[in-house]
């Protein structure tokens, strides 16, 4: 498997917050919401991490960098075999299961369960 660059890694990242960002919307409980709102936060603390980088390390091999991007692993696999239950639309659904995919391919080879 090859490695995802940095500037690939912010594009999935960007795109799989859009996503989660979206269900939280549709969410129709608090539980929901506040388990999404859980990948929302990690999501945006990733991402403000590699926002400090250069533009020159765009081009490195990306690997997690917060704790609580890493931390939130086991959720997106959780989302991944539920998505159907959480996201009340089945556009939505679709989409977050492709993007879960691409994120977990990102955390790493043992990402695809």
């Amino acid at each position: 498997m090859s490695s995802s660059s940095i500037s690939n890694a912010i594009k999935v990242l960007e795109d799989l917050l859009g996503g989660l960002n979206q269900a939280y919307w549709e969410a129709n409980s608090l539980d929901r919401k506040d388990f999404f709102y859980d990948l929302i936060s990690a999501l945006h603390a990733e991402l403000s991490e590699l926002g400090k980088l250069s533009v020159q390390d765009h081009d490195l091999d990306y690997e997690p960098v917060t704790e609580e991007f890493r931390a939130v692993r086991p959720k997106l696999s959780r989302l991944r075999k539920l998505v159907d239950d959480f996201a009340l639309r089945s556009t939505t659904a679709v989409r977050l299961e492709h993007l879960i995919n691409e994120a977990m391919v990102l955390m790493g080879r043992n990402g695809v369960s």
